[in-house]
C-alpha cells in the first residue's frame, strides 16, 4: 500500500511484511531502559533525574522509530526495483523478441539496435543479479552501501544507454504512432515504447534520492554511514554523467567525431559575445557550451517553438585545445570568462562568454587553467624529455611537489559532468578508475622516449601529436 510516495507498513510484498520483524529484532539488540515509568519516578530521586531518564527514554524512542523508517524506504528500493525489472522485461521479452521473430519493416532495417541501445545488457544485470542483491540487503542493511559502490565501474553502462538516447529518441518518433503502435496494442501493453524507453534514465536519478532518505533515517537512528555517504555520493555523480551525455548526443552538425574529443569536463549555457582582432564585437547570444579535454564546443539550443518536439543544440563554432587560451579574471566583472583562439595565420578570436554566477565561471576557469597546464607540461616532455626530467627531479628535491593545492570553486560546481575524480581538484593527469574514459587515448610512439612520468603524460594526451603546431603552442603558454 502506498501513501505518501512511500510504502506503508501494511504492504503486503514479502519483503515489506519482514521489515517489521528485522525491526524488532534490531531494536531488542539496543539497550533500551527496563524500568516502568512509575518505578523510574519511585526510584530516581529528584526533578533533574526524572528529567535525564526522561530524555534518554525520548533519545532511544527517536532513534528506533528513525531505524523503522530507514528500513521502509530499504524496502521500498526493493520493491520498485521489482517493477523496474518488469517494465524492463517488457521491452527485451515484448517488443525486441516480437521484432526479431517477425521482422521489422524495410525502412527500419539496422535502426532497432539504436532504437534500443543497450538496455538488455541493463535488463540482464538488474534481473540475474542486482535484484537479488537488494533483496539480501532487507536482512543486512548495512552491506546496501557497498553494494553500489563497488558497482559503480557496471553502472557505466547507463552512461552508454544515455548518450545513445537522443539517436533513440529520434527513430522512435517516427514510428511511434505507426509500427510501434501495433507492436504495443499486439503486446497488450498499457505503455508506449517510448515510455518504456525512458525507465533505465528515471532508475539511474530515483537511486540517489532513495539512498539519501535511507542515509537521513540511518543516521539519525545512529547507525554508522561512512560508506553510506560514499554510495550516496556514487549515485549523484553517475547520474550527473548521464545527464551530460544525453546533452552531448544532442548536439547537432558536428562533423567530428565526439567521442575522439576525450572526457566531458564541463557544460553549461552561457551568453557569448565573440571579437576579431579588428575588433568588431558580435551580439552577445545564449550559448550551450562544452569542455572536452581536447575541444571547446559552441552550440545554439533549438527552439521547440520552430517544430523541434525534442531539445537539441546546434553546433556553431569550436576551438582546439592546442589554440585555447584563456585571460586573466576580471575584478569588475566575476562572472565575465574570456577564452582565446588563436589561428594559424597568427590571428586571435576572443570568446567573452557570460557565466550565471561567479562559481560557475571560476570554476570553468579552473577547468581550462588545468588543461592549459597539462599541455604545456605534455609540449616540455616531448621536445626535451632529458630536459624536462632533470627539472622535474630538481623541483623535487626542493619540495615543491609536496606543495597542497588551493581549494578553488570547482567543488561548487552544479552543472559538471565532473568526469574527473570526485574526490579531487581538477587534474587531467588523475582520472576516475572506477567509470572508465568514453574514449581511452591511444599509445603514442614517443612515449618510449621518456621517463614512466613522462611516458604517462603522453598516453593521456597522446592525440595532441596530430595537431599540435608551433603557432598553437604559443597559445598554451600561461
Amino acid at each position: 500500500m502506498w501513501k505518501d510516495g512511500r510504502l506503508s507498513p501494511a504492504a503486503s510484498s514479502p519483503t515489506q511484511r519482514s521489515c517489521p520483524s528485522y525491526v524488532s529484532e534490531l531494536l531488542q539488540e539496543r539497550d533500551t531502559p527496563n524500568l516502568s515509568h512509575n518505578s523510574s519516578v519511585n526510584t530516581l530521586q529528584g526533578d533533574d533525574s526524572v528529567s535525564q531518564w526522561s530524555a534518554t527514554v525520548d533519545s532511544e524512542e527517536g532513534r528506533n522509530i528513525a531505524l523503522e523508517k530507514s528500513l521502509y524506504v530499504l524496502a521500498e528500493l526493493v520493491e520498485t526495483e521489482r517493477f523496474y525489472v518488469e517494465d524492463l522485461g517488457l521491452i527485451v521479452q515484448g517488443y525486441m523478441t516480437t521484432m526479431a521473430s517477425q521482422g521489422v519493416p524495410e525502412d527500419l532495417k539496422g535502426k532497432d539496435r539504436i532504437v534500443f541501445g543497450n538496455i538488455h545488457q541493463i535488463y540482464d544485470w538488474h534481473k540475474d543479479y542486482f535484484l537479488g542483491e537488494l533483496e539480501k540487503c532487507v536482512g543486512d542493511p548495512d552491506s546496501l552501501a557497498q553494494l553500489f559502490i563497488k558497482h559503480e565501474r557496471r553502472l557505466h553502462m547507463y552512461v552508454v544507454y544515455c548518450q545513445n538516447k537522443p539517436k533513440s529518441e529520434h527513430i522512435v518518433s517516427e514510428y511511434i504512432e505507426t509500427y510501434f503502435e501495433d507492436l504495443r496494442q499486439q503486446l497488450g501493453h498499457r505503455l508506449q515504447l517510448n515510455d518504456l524507453l525512458i525507465k533505465p534514465v528515471q532508475r539511474i536519478m530515483k537511486y540517489q534520492l532513495l539512498l539519501k532518505d535511507f542515509l537521513k533515517y540511518y543516521s539519525k537512528a545512529g547507525r554508522d554511514v561512512e560508506e553510506l555517504r560514499r554510495a550516496v555520493e556514487v549515485m549523484c555523480f553517475v547520474p550527473k554523467r548521464c545527464n551530460d551525455m544525453m546533452n552531448v548526443g544532442r548536439l547537432q552538425g558536428f562533423e567530428g567525431k565526439i567521442t575522439a574529443q576525450g572526457k566531458l569536463l564541463q557544460q553549461d549555457t552561457f551568453f557569448v559575445s565573440e571579437e576579431q582582432e579588428s575588433g568588431i564585437l558580435s551580439r552577445a547570444k545564449e550559448r550551450r557550451v562544452f569542455l572536452f579535454e581536447q575541444l571547446v564546443i559552441f552550440s545554439e539550443p533549438i527552439d521547440k517553438k520552430k517544430g523541434f518536439s525534442l531539445p537539441g543544440y546546434t553546433f556553431k563554432n569550436s576551438i582546439k585545445v592546442s589554440c585555447l587560451g584563456v585571460e586573466e579574471r576580471s575584478e569588475e566583472d566575476p562572472c565575465c570568462l574570456v577564452l582565446t583562439s588563436r589561428g594559424t595565420d597568427g590571428s586571435v578570436t576572443r570568446f567573452i562568454m557570460q557565466a550565471s554566477s561567479p562559481d560557475r565561471q571560476l570554476a570553468w576557469r579552473d577547468d581550462v587553467v588545468q588543461i592549459l597546464e597539462t599541455q604545456r607540461n605534455f609540449l616540455n616532455a616531448l621536445q626535451s624529455p632529458i630536459e624536462y626530467q632533470r627539472r622535474e627531479g630538481h623541483s623535487n628535491s626542493l619540495g615543491r611537489n609536496m606543495k597542497p593545492q588551493t581549494a578553488s570553486a570547482s567543488d561548487l560546481r552544479p552543472h559538471s559532468s565532473a568526469s574527473m575524480d570526485r574526490r579531487q581538484q581538477p587534474c587531467l593527469l588523475t582520472y576516475n578508475t572506477s567509470l572508465p574514459s568514453l574514449h581511452p587515448p591511444p599509445h603514442s610512439l614517443a612515449s618510449k622516449a621518456v621517463s614512466d612520468r613522462q611516458r604517462s603524460l603522453i598516453h593521456i594526451q597522446g592525440s595532441h601529436l596530430s595537431i599540435v603546431t608551433p603557432v598553437c603552442q604559443a597559445s598554451a603558454t600561461l
